[in-house]
């Protein structure tokens, strides 16, 4: 028995890779714009050091895909009976919402994990979230995750003492039957796990140990944004969609840092004779010289005599065009490496902005469209496996009784019609149709609906134009019997 971590990595179930979730974490550090100060030397040779003004491209970025591959229109549906409860479920944990919400982080980290539990107050199925630096796989392949454990952190306080607790959540296969475990450590400092501690500490009817029995999957969801893992090969972990970018992100910040000092040390200076100052008696009897308080355009040139009344303008001009021109340089390469459409992002007096609407991203068939495309099959997948997911943990909880359901009967319509031609669609799949194409397919590709519902509307459409055609023909006057 593990009796105390000083990480979660040191845990002997948990061989997850160090250098991985360092790498997560500076992706997180990018994404929050939490950089370290500037440490540097002034002109008289003093150590001082000032804040790292930067764009945080991480974010716009990740918002950008965001955006594109996912909004609240998007229509999930599930045939037979476990379409009332599914609705019910995701309803109740607004997931169209809280999704959206954490798409970001996910483009941004690379990966989320979504894990649904019973609320034993509510009896009801809850999501509990957990971005890829709380997420932690133990059994892998390269289609999926099989086992993993998520950790929990609170904190209580006693007395002055503030204490850390982090729960593990192990996620385990063994002989078949799914096993989730639970282990409850406690610190008295931040960064460290601390020793094992019993789980009544914190939780009192928590148990130690739950099987699960009659399960296909596991009882979470794991995404990940589309694409290899170049940085580390055998991880199962995803990549942030600017992982291979951070040498160009740190050239942005470095030419925005250089161009906002140039503008903090490009205010006006002039320097004039001390004959032009105005003087006054101080406390001692001596005339001194002086500015206005106020004032901090002017600077003093000592030494002249009574006729030089010198004034110089020692302001320089500022190299804005200069400076605009390279970071619209280093975001074009950021496109690039990002998989975005040239354009994408400008920097202006605005700041930087995206210039690319839904509508010219599709009607372009931009770099965007693509890639949107390849995210979508990872987002598809992501909330089926989810539903089906809901759906057994409920029913070994006897919280549903229904079927479950088949990946084919779940259906996701991205319902973006910035991003879907439909007019063009359908023209394209009625001439399908002219030669022969079933019309139960094009309802499932145009509408986007499981396979089963797709039939039945394509039933129905056929019966309505059944009696419409029975019902001229009767108008026409045909004989009784034909009737």
């Amino acid at each position: 028995m593990v009796e105390s971590l000083q990480t979660i990595l040191d845990h002997p179930k948990i061989n997850g890779d160090k250098l991985e979730y360092a790498r997560i974490n500076r992706s997180l550090m990018y994404y929050e714009g939490n950089y370290p100060k500037i440490k540097f030397k002034s002109s008289n040779g003093h150590a001082r050091e000032r804040e790292y003004s930067t764009i945080n491209m991480m974010k716009k970025v990740a918002n950008q895909y965001a955006t594109v591959v996912f909004n609240e229109e998007c229509e999930i549906t599930v045939d037979g009976a476990a379409s009332e409860f599914i609705e019910e479920v995701f309803e109740h944990n607004d997931f169209k919402k809280n999704f959206s919400k954490y798409l970001e982080p996910m483009f941004a980290l690379g990966g989320l994990a979504c894990r649904p539990y019973l609320d034993q107050n509510t009896n009801q199925i809850e999501f509990s979230w957990a971005l890829a630096d709380a997420f932690y796989p133990l059994q892998s392949n390269s289609n999926n995750i099989s086992e993993c454990a998520i950790p929990f952190t609170t904190t209580r306080t006693e007395g002055k003492k503030t204490l850390y607790y982090t729960l593990l959540e192990f996620h385990e296969w063994e002989n078949g039957q799914y096993i989730v475990r639970n282990e409850l450590y406690r610190s008295e400092r931040e960064e460290v796990v601390g020793v094992r501690v019993p789980l009544s500490e914190l939780y009192e009817d928590l148990e130690e140990e739950t099987p699960f029995n009659n399960l296909s999957r596991p009882i979470f969801a794991y995404l990940k944004p589309s694409g290899f893992n170049n940085i580390n090969p055998y991880s199962p972990l995803g990549l942030g969609v600017c992982d291979n970018s951070r040498h160009t992100l740190d050239r942005i910040n470095r030419t925005y840092d250089e161009f906002d000092q140039e503008i903090r040390k490009g205010k006006r200076r002039v320097a004039i004779s001390e004959m032009l100052l105005k003087t006054r008696y101080d406390q001692d009897g001596r005339v001194k010289q002086f500015f206005d308080e106020d004032e901090d355009i002017f600077q003093l040139i000592p030494g002249a005599n009574m006729d030089d009344h010198t004034i110089h303008d020692l302001t320089s001009d500022i190299r804005t065009s200069e400076y605009v021109a390279a970071i619209n340089y280093h975001l074009k390469t950021l496109e690039m490496e990002t998989a975005l459409s040239a354009g994408t992002f400008t920097f202006d007096s605005n700041g930087v902005r995206s210039t690319k609407t839904a509508t010219e991203v599709v009607s372009e068939n931009s770099q965007t469209y693509q890639t949107r495309g390849m995210q979508i099959t990872e987002v598809e997948k992501f909330i089926k496996e989810l539903v089906v997911s809901v759906c057994e943990l409920a029913k070994a909880l006897n919280v549903y009784n229904g079927p479950i359901p088949e990946y084919d009967e779940i259906g996701v319509d991205f319902n973006d019609g910035a991003f879907q031609d439909s007019e063009a669609q359908l023209n394209f799949y009625l001439k399908l149709r002219a030669l022969g194409y079933p019309i139960e397919k094009i309802y499932e590709k145009v509408l986007q609906l499981p396979e089963k519902e797709a039939l039945a509307l394509a039933a129905s459409g056929l019966r309505q134009q059944a009696d419409q055609t029975t019902g001229i023909f009767n108008r026409a006057g045909l004989p009784e019997e034909l009737e």
